[in-house]
C-alpha cells in the first residue's frame, strides 16, 4: 500500500492525496450516519487523465476504488468498507463548467460540479436545467447521474437519465471513454452512456457530462394545499394536469406528521394556515400566458370539494418559504431519529391502492408504528418511511424493521412498482435487489459487471 500511495501522490500531487485521519472523517460516513468506513487514502484528481492514471495504479495492485461526489447518498453507495484498504476517489476538484451552448440547449460540466452551480450557469444563458433536489447545494452532477437522481421535476422532465446527452467515463482498466456528444439523435451502435447512468460507480467513473437544457419556464405560481387524504391527492393531480396540461413543474405530497417534524426541528419554519390538515400538497406551475391559471384550476378543485384550504404564494419570498418547508424534510427527519426508509414507486393508476393497502398493512401488523410519508405524486414516487415504537430493543427493531420493509416492498411489487425509485441500491438494498430483481435481470447485471470490471475494483459491495 505504501508504494501505491507514493504513486497516487505523484499522479494527483501531494495536496491531492489525503491520509490525515481528521481530514478524512467527512468522507467516511454517509449523510444519514448509517454507514461508517475506513480508507487507506482519499485522492482528488483534477482531470480525466489523472483519474485514469489513478485507476491504473490501483488496478495493478488490486486496490478497490470508491468514487465519491457530494457524499449525499441515501443508501451508503459512496462509503468505503471497514477494511481500510479501499481508496476513495473524490471528484470535487473536477468542478468546472466547460461550456453552455444556448443554441443547442446543452451544457457540459465536469462530474464534481455542484448541481446548483450548473443550474445557475444555465440560467445565466437564459436556459433551464430542471434537475432539482433538496441537496442541490452540495450534491455533484456526476453523483446525480451515477444514481440516476430524481427530485422534484421528474413528472415534467424525467429522471437524470432523460437529461444526459453524453458522458466521459473512466473504466476499470483506466480507459477513457469520451462520448461527450451533445446530440438528441445518435444511433451509431449501442448507447453506451446508458450503462453508467444509475450504476453507482460500479461499472465506470463518470468524469464529465453533457446535459440537456430547456427554455426558461418563465414565471412560476406556487401553492400549498390542505387535503383530507393521501389518496385524494392522486385524483387532484389528474384534474390539475388536465387543467394545466404539462405546465405542472412539481406536485409534492406531505403528511401532517412530516410537516410537524419540520416545524419542530427547523428554525423559523411554519405553515401558513391557522389550523393543520391531514395531508398537504405543494404544487408549482409555469403560468404561461395566464398568471391566473393555477388560481383558476385550484378554484375549480375547491368547488369539487377536493381542497380543505389553499395558500398561493404572492411573491418570490413566499414561494421560497413554502419550498423551504419541503426541502427541510430530510434534515428534520434526521434530527427526529431513525426511521425505516422506503423510497418506492408505483404506477399512478395503482397509487390509491398502495396507499389504502399500506395503511391497512401497518395498522394490522404494527399498530404502534408511525407513518412518515411524503413524495413526488406527479411521478409516482413516495418516501413511505416508518418509525417503530421507541421501546423496542436493538434486536427487536432490526427484526421488526425487516418484516415491515418486506411487507411494504411485497405490496409495492404487487402494485407493479419498484423498491428503489430515486435513491439507488448502494449497500442498503442489495438483499432487496436479489429478492425482487433476481433471476435473468440480476444475472445480466452481473455479466455486465464482470465484463467491465473483472477484478471488481470499482465500488465493490455496492448494488450487486
Amino acid at each position: 500500500m505504501t508504494n501505491l500511495l507514493e504513486q497516487l501522490r505523484d499522479i494527483v500531487g501531494v495536496n491531492g492525496c489525503v491520509t490525515d485521519p481528521d481530514e478524512l472523517q467527512a468522507y467516511l460516513t454517509d449523510w444519514r450516519g448509517n454507514y461508517v468506513g475506513r480508507t487507506a487514502a482519499l485522492i482528488k484528481p483534477r482531470s480525466a487523465q489523472e483519474v485514469s492514471a489513478s485507476v491504473k495504479a490501483c488496478a495493478e495492485v488490486g486496490a478497490a476504488i470508491v468514487p465519491q461526489g457530494g457524499n449525499t447518498s441515501m443508501c451508503g453507495g459512496a462509503v468505503p468498507d471497514a477494511s481500510g484498504d479501499q481508496v476513495i476517489l473524490s471528484l470535487e476538484k473536477m468542478n468546472s463548467i466547460r461550456s453552455v451552448d444556448a443554441e443547442n440547449f446543452s451544457i457540459e460540466v465536469e462530474a464534481g460540479c455542484i448541481l446548483e452551480n450548473a443550474q445557475s450557469a444555465a440560467k445565466d444563458k437564459g436556459r433551464y436545467l430542471p434537475l432539482s433536489l433538496g441537496a442541490e447545494g452540495t450534491c455533484q452532477v456526476g453523483g446525480n447521474i451515477a444514481t440516476n437522481a430524481g427530485g422534484l421535476n421528474v413528472g415534467r422532465y424525467g429522471m437524470a437519465r432523460a437529461l444526459v446527452l453524453g458522458l466521459e467515463v473512466v473504466l476499470a482498466d483506466g480507459t477513457i471513454i469520451d462520448s461527450m456528444r451533445s446530440l438528441r439523435k445518435d444511433t451509431a451502435g449501442y448507447d453506451l452512456k446508458q450503462l453508467f447512468i444509475g450504476s453507482e460507480g460500479t461499472l465506470g467513473i463518470i468524469t464529465a457530462a453533457s446535459l440537456r437544457l430547456f427554455p426558461d419556464p418563465g414565471p412560476l405560481s406556487t401553492a400549498l394545499l390542505g387535503i383530507e387524504t393521501a389518496a385524494a391527492a392522486v385524483d387532484l393531480f389528474g384534474d390539475m394536469r388536465s387543467a394545466l396540461d404539462d405546465r405542472i413543474e412539481s406536485f409534492e405530497l406531505v403528511s401532517e406528521y412530516v410537516f410537524g417534524l419540520v416545524t419542530e426541528h427547523i428554525p423559523n419554519a411554519h405553515l401558513p394556515f391557522d389550523k393543520s390538515y391531514p395531508w398537504y400538497v405543494l404544487i408549482e406551475s409555469a403560468t404561461g400566458d395566464s398568471e391566473e391559471g393555477l388560481e383558476n384550476a385550484l378554484g375549480a378543485a375547491a368547488e369539487r370539494g377536493q381542497l380543505l384550504d389553499a395558500v398561493i404564494a404572492k411573491s418570490g419570498k413566499e414561494a421560497a418559504d413554502l419550498w423551504r418547508l419541503r426541502h427541510s424534510i430530510a434534515e428534520a427527519e434526521r434530527q427526529a431519529g431513525r426511521a425505516l426508509k422506503h423510497d418506492i414507486s408505483v404506477p399512478l393508476s395503482s397509487m390509491q391502492r398502495f396507499l389504502r393497502d399500506g395503511d391497512e398493512l401497518l395498522a394490522k401488523g404494527w399498530p404502534g408504528a408511525q407513518l412518515v410519508a411524503f413524495g413526488h405524486i406527479g411521478d409516482g414516487n413516495l418516501h413511505y418511511n416508518v418509525v417503530l415504537p421507541g421501546n423496542l430493543s436493538e434486536t427487536e427493531w432490526h427484526t421488526q424493521g425487516e418484516d415491515v420493509s418486506r411487507a411494504i416492498y411485497d405490496l409495492v411489487q404487487a402494485c407493479g412498482g419498484s423498491f428503489s425509485a430515486e435513491h439507488g441500491v448502494g449497500q442498503a438494498k442489495r438483499a432487496w435487489l436479489e429478492r425482487y430483481r433476481g433471476g435473468p435481470e440480476l444475472d445480466l447485471m452481473r455479466k455486465l459487471k464482470k465484463a467491465l470490471d473483472p477484478a471488481n475494483i470499482l465500488n465493490p459491495g455496492k448494488v450487486i
